[in-house]
């Protein structure tokens, strides 16, 4: 922890790790636990993004809805989101094609890409102020080396309807973006505040009259008719339910060998100056996300701070998501802000999160529906690209649950490969993890070796 306070701050001032996530507080007006026994149409567990967006989609069609949050909404993945509003860039197109084919991997680039287009419309539908800067976000380049993977992933994405461009070194130039980044690939959408975001599904939740219950982790269920979900002090029931629990499903005891619980660590660092945000020069603010196999994200934020995530993963045996610091993960961010911003020496880290995030041998999203009556929806496997697809899902899941079908969700469904068993899981996880690492480090290296010549 030292080293770390040592490199970010220049001194020995403890850095704050927030165990809410960077971007919430618990909530004022938080929401009671569950007591007695309530009955509804739906009841949805879990109030992120998914949660809440199924929630308010399915209370738009007349339908009773109680949600169930073992903690606060936003409390989970969506509130320590990076706040990326982004599309089919933030996918690995090849993945996806060898995986599915080409047919149905366009449909998968549609579904990002619509996801996109629903949120920005929530935003104004829902009158949420979540500081959203439609600017585009770029995937961008630290090394030369980088340009021919980026350019196949950008041409096969937009052979699947992707809708891509190239962005050469004197356009990043001109637009001011950090000379770190040489040059990358751009789509639409933008950056927000997640918890902003988050907080304002959760208003409208509430306003519309969906039963919001705080403080109530669902201890278990039973599948039927009728679904029962038992809690620590009440039990509630319906017709149909839906999981949007995210990388806390496995803890579930459901979908455990479909999925795994991967840990994602941020660092904010203190409000930049007015001259050094000039300096900076970052007029657009797009967000910046890189090509290594490991992916850094950097963005500005609308209160003037710069938060940095990824960089390094982490996996607790059994999928557990125990919600501790990784200072490992921090130390490596607190170099990246280094390497990438050097005018910014001597800039503080105010505070650091982990949270976690699903994610599938596959990388696609694991959507579809369980139990004897196939009544119980599931979406996890978002791979750290949930912010707009996991908003998106509540429509589809609504539209599901009227009996609409929509073609969408047909779409997304495919076999996703089975999990290994332990402790076979936590070996092959930590061995791609330290592959990743060692790929990523070479590139760094090189980086920092031309960085060297220029000096």
């Amino acid at each position: 922890m030292n080293a770390l306070n040592t490199a970010a701050h220049g001194d020995s001032a403890p850095l704050r790790f927030r165990s809410l996530g960077g971007w919430v507080e618990r909530p004022g007006d938080l929401q009671p636990a569950l007591k007695g026994h309530e009955h509804a149409d739906v009841i949805v567990i879990g109030a992120g993004f998914a949660g809440l967006s199924t929630a308010l989609e399915l209370k738009a069609l007349g339908a009773d809805v109680i949600v169930l949050e073992q903690e606060f909404a936003g409390f989970g993945a969506s509130g320590r989101n990076a706040g990326y509003l982004l599309g089919s860039m933030g996918i690995e197109c090849e993945v996806f094609v060898n995986r599915v084919g080409v047919e149905q991997a366009r449909q998968f680039v549609r579904f990002y890409d619509e996801a996109v287009n629903y949120v920005e419309g929530r935003l104004t539908t829902l009158g949420i102020d979540c500081d959203y800067t439609p600017s585009g976000v770029i995937r961008a380049a630290v090394h030369p080396g980088q340009e021919k993977r980026l350019r196949k992933n950008m041409e096969l994405g937009q052979t699947l309807g992707s809708v891509t461009r190239f962005v050469d070194r004197a356009q990043m130039r001109a637009r001011g973006i950090p000379p770190a980044f040489l040059f990358g690939t751009e789509q639409r959408g933008g950056t927000l505040n997640p918890g902003k975001y988050v907080s304002g599904l959760r208003r409208a939740a509430i306003e519309a009259g969906v039963k919001l219950y705080e403080r109530t982790p669902l201890l278990s269920f039973s599948e039927g008719q009728v679904i029962t979900c038992k809690t620590a002090h009440g039990r509630a029931s319906a017709p149909a339910m839906v999981l949007a629990t995210n990388a806390y499903t496995p803890q579930l005891g459901v979908l455990r060998n479909k999925v795994a619980a991967i840990r994602v660590s941020a660092i904010e660092t203190q409000p930049l100056s007015t001259e050094q945000l000039a300096a900076l020069g970052w007029k657009g603010r797009e967000g910046i996300i890189t090509p290594h196999y490991t992916m850094e994200s950097h963005r500005l934020t609308a209160h003037g701070t710069l938060v940095l995530t990824v960089k390094q993963l982490g996996y607790a045996y059994g999928s557990k998501t125990p919600n501790i610091p990784d200072h490992g993960a921090y130390a490596a961010l607190a170099q990246v802000l280094r390497e990438r911003f050097p005018a910014l020496q001597g800039l503080g880290i105010q505070h650091c999160w982990s949270g976690y995030v699903s994610g599938a041998y596959d990388f696609l999203p694991v959507v579809g529906a369980m139990g004897a009556k196939q009544n119980i929806f599931y979406t996890t496997g978002c791979s750290g690209h949930g912010l707009a697809t996991q908003s998106l899902m509540g429509s589809l899941f609504a539209g599901q649950i009227n009996g609409k079908a929509p073609e969408l969700l047909a779409a997304l469904q495919h076999r996703t490969p089975s999990m290994l068993p332990e402790p076979f899981q936590w070996c092959a996880i930590q061995s791609a993890f330290a592959a990743a690492k060692l790929l990523d480090a070479w590139t760094d290296r090189k980086v920092r070796k031309d960085n060297a010549m220029k000096d």
